[in-house]
C-alpha cells in the first residue's frame, strides 16, 4: 500500500491488465481499511471470473455451454453478467456484441493474452447480417444461447465488475474509492479534496489528457493498440467488428468515454472503436462525453468532453516527478 495526502493506493495485476484501487478520507491511510477494501474486491472479481470467464474450463459459463442451446438456469451473478452485456448491444446499436467467441478464437484469442503464439493458422471471416445477441434469451433465469455461437463478455464484465466492486467497498466502508481495471475506472463516495484526477493516456507516444472525474462518475478507454498478438504472420487486436468477425479497422487508437457507470462508458468506447469513421457522429449525436486518438496523433471530442485537457509532455513529467 502507497499513501499521500488524504488517499492510499494498492496496485495490482489481475485477468492480464493493471489495477489500482485507491481510498480516500480522514482514514485512507488505515492499513485495516485498506485490507479489507482489497478483500471486498478480490472476492468480487473472483465470483466474475468463477460465472464467466471463458479461460476457465470450470466457469459457469463453460460448464453450461453444451446446455446452452436447449436454455439452462444460470446463477444469479452470471444472469446479472450475461444481462450488461446484451444491454450494451442494445445501447450501442449492435457495435458491440457478446455473442463473438468463436470469432475470436478463429483468429487466435482462444487463451489468455499472454499465452498466445502464431501458429500460422488460416483466418476465416464471419459475415453476419444479423446480430448474434439478438438469438440470446435470458428469461426467469434461464439462458439460451444457439449452438452456433458462443458468449465472450470479458469487456463487459470487467466494467461491470469496476462498477460493482467500487460500490461494494463504499457501502462497507464510506469514504470516496477509485477502482481501475485496465482502462475501466469506476468512482463512489466522496473524491479526495483535489478530486479524482486522472491522466487519459494509452501508450508513452500517445498524447496525454487530464481530466478530474466528478464523485459517482465513470471512465472507460478501449484500444487497438494493446493486447495483440500476429496470426497468420497478420497482426490481430482484440475488438471485433460484428459484421465480420474481424479485428475492427484500427481509425483510432484508443477511444475514452466518460459516462454514469463503467459499463455505460465501455461499451460506447467499445463501440467507437468498432464504429470507426462514424464514431464521432454516432458518439455526438447521442450527447457521449468522448476522447477519440487517431492513427496520426490527432484528437477528435464528442458531447462534452473538456477541450481544454490535454497536457504538454513536460507537464506529465513534472507531474509524476
Amino acid at each position: 500500500m502507497t499513501a499521500s495526502g488524504d488517499i492510499a493506493t494498492r496496485d495490482w495485476t489481475i485477468w492480464s491488465t493493471d489495477a489500482r484501487l485507491v481510498l480516500s478520507g480522514h482514514d485512507a491511510h488505515d492499513p485495516v481499511r485498506m485490507t479489507r477494501a482489497s478483500q471486498l474486491v478480490d472476492d468480487l472479481l473472483a465470483e466474475v471470473d468463477a460465472a464467466c470467464s471463458r479461460f476457465r474450463s470450470d466457469s459457469e459459463l463453460a460448464r453450461l455451454h453444451e446446455a446452452l442451446p436447449t436454455g439452462a438456469s444460470v446463477t444469479p451473478m452470471l444472469a446479472a453478467l450475461v444481462q450488461a452485456a446484451l444491454d450494451a448491444a442494445l445501447l450501442t446499436d449492435d457495435r458491440v456484441d457478446p455473442t463473438l467467441r468463436y470469432a475470436l478464437d478463429a483468429i487466435g484469442y482462444d487463451r489468455d493474452i499472454e499465452l498466445i503464439e502464431d501458429n500460422g493458422g488460416l483466418i476465416r471471416a464471419v459475415v453476419s447480417v444479423r446480430a448474434g445477441w439478438r438469438s440470446v434469451s435470458l428469461h426467469n433465469g434461464v439462458l439460451r444461447v444457439p449452438s452456433h455461437l458462443a458468449l465472450d463478455m470479458g469487456a463487459t464484465a470487467k466494467a461491470v465488475a469496476a462498477d460493482w466492486a467500487a460500490a461494494r467497498v463504499h457501502e462497507e466502508l464510506g469514504g470516496g474509492v477509485l477502482l481501475s481495471l485496465g482502462g475501466d475506472i469506476a468512482t463512489a463516495g466522496v473524491p479526495p479534496t483535489e478530486g479524482w484526477s486522472i491522466t487519459v493516456r494509452d501508450l508513452a507516444d500517445d498524447p496525454a489528457a487530464r481530466i478530474t472525474v466528478t464523485p459517482g462518475r465513470a471512465l472507460a478507454s478501449s484500444s487497438t493498440q494493446k493486447r495483440r498478438w500476429n496470426r497468420a504472420g497478420l497482426s490481430q487486436h482484440h475488438i471485433l467488428a460484428p459484421t465480420t468477425g474481424l479485428p475492427a479497422e484500427p481509425v483510432w487508437k484508443t477511444a475514452t468515454v466518460a459516462a454514469r457507470t463503467c459499463v455505460r462508458a465501455n461499451s460506447f468506447s467499445t463501440g467507437a472503436i468498432v464504429a470507426g469513421h462514424e464514431a464521432a457522429s454516432w458518439l455526438n449525436g447521442l450527447g457521449v462525453a468522448a476522447r477519440l486518438v487517431g492513427r496520426d496523433g490527432s484528437i477528435v471530442y464528442t458531447g462534452d468532453w473538456p477541450v481544454d485537457c490535454e497536457i504538454s509532455p513536460g507537464d506529465l513529467a513534472r507531474s509524476a516527478a
